[in-house]
């Protein structure tokens, strides 16, 4: 019996380390560029009810999936390139340098690619984007906790990583999205993007 209450408790755990893993790798697609039409597609039909009633993430993840349903893809593709894109200054930015010292490409994204060197990791050919992109530093976060490599793959990693280069920043990122006029879908993902980090932080300090 004791055997069998084990293992359910490791399956469990190890959904929620899947649930994390997929948390971050979907935040880091729909930051990194315009969802595509099915991924969108996806979104709009996802399902709301957390498994656990009342759960914390649950209310932010249903007005998101509402705002999705509400707007066509065109729509979001559109507040996408207004809000992050165009020629010179973005409306609100998403890289790190930014919101950490107030000018791009400065220390903090020096610091970030010492960092991202000893853990053995790097920058892939295809992307122009510096590593402080938001994007970037959620993937490293979906790598740190579903990679293959329990050296770099692990919880003393994550929360290193998490606390030198995305807490610092992340959540200051969302209130400026949150507060913008023009933000109609990322307001709501900003919204559950600050929501699950603030879970995240939660999680990292009953560990630390």
């Amino acid at each position: 019996m004791s055997q069998d209450l084990n293992l359910s408790a490791h399956s469990h755990a190890l959904d929620e380390e899947t649930a994390r893993a997929e948390i971050y790798g979907l935040l880091s697609q729909l930051f990194y560029a315009a969802p595509a039409a099915e991924l969108l597609g996806q979104l709009q039909v996802a399902v709301t009810e957390a498994p656990d009633a009342g759960a914390f993430l649950e209310e932010p993840w249903r007005e998101l999936v509402a705002c999705a349903r509400s707007l066509s893809h065109d729509q979001v593709v559109a507040e996408y390139n207004r809000l992050f894109g165009g020629v010179g200054k973005p409306e609100v930015y998403l890289y790190g340098s930014h919101y950490l010292s107030g000018f791009l490409n400065e220390k903090p994204l020096v610091k970030l690619r010492d960092d991202l060197a000893t853990l053995g990791l790097g920058k892939g050919e295809g992307m122009s984007d510096t590593e402080d992109h938001v994007a970037y530093v959620f993937e490293v976060m979906r790598y740190l906790i579903a990679g293959d490599d329990v050296a770099v793959a692990n919880l003393t990693q994550q929360l290193g990583f998490f606390s030198q280069h995305v807490q610092p920043w992340v959540p200051h990122m969302c209130q400026v999205l949150l507060s913008h006029p023009s933000a109609t879908f990322y307001a709501r993902l900003a919204a559950f993007t600050e929501a699950f980090l603030s879970v995240e932080l939660q999680g990292f300090d009953l560990v630390a």
